[in-house]
């Protein structure tokens, strides 16, 4: 073998290594995702130039920008860059569209580099590092988090293991894909994902993250429900994603007026009552900015934007919740019915890109697709890096192989 054969399979066990440790990174700092991604990125370029291939990673990467929902996810990171020059606060909204871009372009450029390729091998080490990080979080949650305050490192609240929740539930997708369907697979392979789904479920019910559970949910309803019915999940998917982004600015008014009480007392006060008043908030904020949007990234400040002063005022004091804890609706206060319609068009181009694959091949990733909307839905702000680092992994891990056949 060559030297530089030699340095290639170095860096791509490298970077393979960096890709498993993931889940191990976010239970330890639970924002480090872009950065085992983007290191990850680094491995893999630097691999393929080393073998002379960048030639092939250009093409690649032309090749996957090339694409409707290439062409698409690109149109909306430039309506989002171009609603900047409307935000309140320029260089905030900027490092905001930055946060978004940047593992984007990570996870873009591993799968350009043609060099990542989810063996048997890195698949069962994935596996046990999400069950390693998900018993060690249960573990601290169930100690108070003694041992974080015994080395005096990180937040003392048991939240912080929602993110590490979540991750582990978006990777365990693809890893028990690929250990259930590898060729050959072997018996300790199959109890390996079994063993996976089930600890992952664990520190879903353990954790704090309502989000994380209703993944759970998702996954096993979609999951099974694609493999025996494909077709009629993905026109469900469809509708279903139709319908929430258009409810998006009304979403506060309909869960007010329509949910009972009975199931708002089911949940903490954050996913209950408080939650339909933040959507509410910023709801009226879509409705004062309809067309473009109050700017990309004023969510976090959206108390101090001018818009502000245009929503009722027992409404404006939610306005400085930092998000509207729902992706739709925050595609839509920030960037408009534009961003919101492209958006909803690049999901319409990924569930016509599944439809086209084996229902095998198809139901895991529809129940990720599944999933990672319903948990943005009701979790988190919709741009955060870490949300798109692990996105960006978990499509990784299902392998080149669907894609080049599409």
């Amino acid at each position: 073998m060559s030297t530089s054969s030699l340095l290639s399979t170095r860096l791509v066990a490298a970077g393979s290594a960096l890709m498993v440790l993931m889940p191990l990174a976010m239970w330890l700092a639970n924002r480090s995702a872009p950065l085992m991604l983007g290191l990850g990125a680094v491995t893999f370029i630097a691999a393929a130039v080393a073998v002379g291939r960048t030639g092939e990673v250009v093409a690649r990467l032309r090749n996957l920008l090339a694409t409707p929902l290439g062409l698409a996810l690109a149109a909306f990171l430039a309506w989002a860059l171009l609603s900047i020059l409307w935000s309140h606060r320029p260089a905030a909204s900027l490092r905001a569209w930055a946060e978004l871009v940047l593992p984007a372009v990570f996870a873009l450029a591993i799968a350009a580099s043609g060099r990542f390729r989810p063996q048997p091998a890195w698949l069962r080490a994935l596996a046990v590092a999400i069950i390693l990080a998900s018993l060690l979080a249960m573990v601290e949650l169930a100690s108070g988090l003694s041992q974080r305050a015994e080395l005096g490192i990180g937040k003392l609240m048991s939240f912080v293991f929602n993110r590490p929740a979540i991750t582990a539930l978006v990777l365990a997708v693809p890893t028990i894909h690929g250990l259930w369907h590898m060729p050959a697979a072997r018996r300790s392979d199959r109890i390996l994902a079994v063993l996976l789904g089930l600890t992952v479920a664990a520190l879903a019910l353990r954790s704090e993250s309502a989000s994380a559970r209703l993944g759970v949910a998702v996954c096993l309803v979609c999951w099974v429900a694609s493999a025996y019915w494909p077709r009629l999940m993905l026109t469900a998917a469809a509708i279903g994603l139709v319908l929430t982004m258009a409810m998006a600015p009304v979403l506060g008014l309909a869960a007010h007026n329509w949910l009972p009480s009975v199931i708002l007392n089911r949940f903490a006060v954050m996913t209950g009552q408080a939650r339909i008043d933040i959507w509410q908030s910023f709801g009226e904020v879509v409705r004062v900015r309809p067309i473009a949007g109050a700017g990309f990234g004023t969510s976090a400040s959206m108390d101090r934007h001018p818009v502000a002063a245009e929503v009722a005022p027992e409404h404006r004091v939610l306005l400085g919740v930092g998000h509207p804890h729902d992706m739709p609706l925050q595609a839509w206060v920030e960037t408009g019915a534009i961003g919101a319609g492209i958006l909803l068009a690049a999901g319409l181009l990924l569930l016509a890109r599944l439809r086209r694959l084996p229902a095998r091949e198809m139901a895991p990733r529809l129940t990720l697709f599944a999933a990672a909307f319903a948990i943005s839905v009701v979790g988190h702000g919709a741009w955060q890096g870490w949300w798109i680092a692990v996105l960006g992994a978990g499509i990784l891990w299902f392998g080149p192989g669907a894609a080049a056949r599409r």
